[in-house]
């Protein structure tokens, strides 16, 4: 994982992975240099104030004055967020894209930032998505596609270059799945698209993926309705977090097509939920592992259930493959899952498969994790019952 970045590095010029610097530059602002010269790139824009953030530390902000805002990625990339009106400085540093306001037909691939986008009140600037109305985690999105508001136009490893390029699209707003498929990532910023691809899984705090919504803010000029939103949820987040441990461990996974479990990394954001909800999630090491990522650990069945089949409650994690609707169908998935606790006592639960799209709903996801784990009878918004 990269580790948090300094607020200011952009400001020094130390600029890493190059993102394509889009559109032509015009006339720069006045600022003179300390040899009296004409100011340079963003020295043209004077001195930065970084924009304090509270959880977050896969980007970093600075504000300019006149409303100038610079985005840096702990991957190296950077965006420079031009007011309307405005022109970018001549002699951009290498490695800075360049977003004008205000933003309009923005291709939105990224599911994670849709909630995002939509609690700042900015839906009205995308006009082309990755997601189609079937799979939209968020409703007002769903009715802006089903309305024609917004296009289809391809997944992220296939996007509809054509229809991209005729709607003169300036951003594409990815998540990290773009690193897999460097090739379309060429391919729009040939087309002349900004692409951003977005950490927040990255983030090791759970409130730290929800605080992207400042650097959303940013991009599409809502920096006040961004903070408000962070700011409310946080503190929704605190409140139902305080309720204090239930002695209940759970196991989180599903079942890949080899047959082995794939569950969260210990400490991620979803694991902390658990643990805000009352509960104590039941982790496996690397050691023996079949494979893993930077997210999840993949245990083969025999290590699984040596290590969870005690565990009082199991939550299948149906947002990656289908799911499962009865216990039956889970043990379908593999017999050894009949002798874990949890299925013998009938206390396993599955949840809706938007569960990583719903970050302004943190709040009322660890509350209905907390109902689950407490023996709640009746179905949560975000959890329910395998029976």
């Amino acid at each position: 994982m990269p580790h948090a970045i300094s607020r200011r590095t952009l400001a020094k010029g130390a600029l890493l992975a190059p993102l394509a610097l889009v559109g032509c530059s015009g006339e720069t602002p006045a600022d003179l240099d300390k040899d009296g010269a004409q100011a340079q790139g963003l020295a043209a824009l004077g001195e930065p104030s970084p924009v304090p953030l509270a959880r977050a530390t896969q980007f970093s902000l600075d504000s300019f004055e006149g409303g100038w805002k610079l985005a840096t990625l702990a991957s190296g990339e950077s965006l420079l967020v031009v007011p309307e009106g405005e022109v970018a400085p001549e002699g951009l540093e290498d490695g800075v894209a360049v977003v004008r306001q205000p933003l309009e037909n923005v291709y939105l691939a990224s599911t994670g930032m849709i909630c995002l986008v939509d609690a700042i009140g900015a839906l009205d600037a995308v006009s082309i998505s990755s997601v189609t109305a079937e799979d939209s985690p968020v409703p007002a999105f769903t009715e802006r596609l089903e309305e024609g508001a917004i296009t289809y136009g391809g997944i992220y490893r296939a996007p509809d270059y054509e229809l991209i390029s005729a709607t003169g699209c300036p951003l594409a707003i990815e998540n990290t799945n773009i690193d897999h498929v460097p090739e379309v990532r060429a391919k729009l910023e040939e087309l002349g698209v900004t692409v951003l691809m977005e950490q927040s899984s990255r983030e090791e705090d759970m409130l730290g993926r929800l605080e992207w919504i400042r650097l959303m803010g940013a991009l599409f000029g809502r920096d006040e309705e961004a903070g408000e939103v962070f700011e409310d949820v946080a503190a929704r987040v605190e409140e139902v977090s305080s309720e204090g441990p239930l002695g209940t461990t759970v196991a989180f996974f599903y079942v890949n097509e080899d047959g082995a479990a794939v569950t969260r990394r210990a400490g991620d954001y979803f694991c902390q939920m658990i643990e805000a909800a009352g509960g104590e999630y039941v982790s496996f090491s690397e050691d023996g592992a079949a494979d893993s990522s930077p997210t999840t650990v993949t245990v083969e069945m025999e290590q699984f259930y040596a290590g969870a089949r005690d565990a009082d409650v199991i939550i299948y994690n149906g947002t990656i493959d289908d799911g499962v609707s009865t216990l039956d169908a889970l043990v379908e998935k593999n017999g050894l899952l009949a002798d874990f606790r949890a299925v013998q006592s009938g206390n396993v639960w599955t949840c809706d498969s938007n569960l990583y799209q719903q970050m302004t709903s943190m709040a009322e996801i660890i509350s209905d994790l907390r109902a689950a784990l407490s023996g709640a009878s009746e179905p949560t918004t975000f959890f329910w019952r395998l029976g």
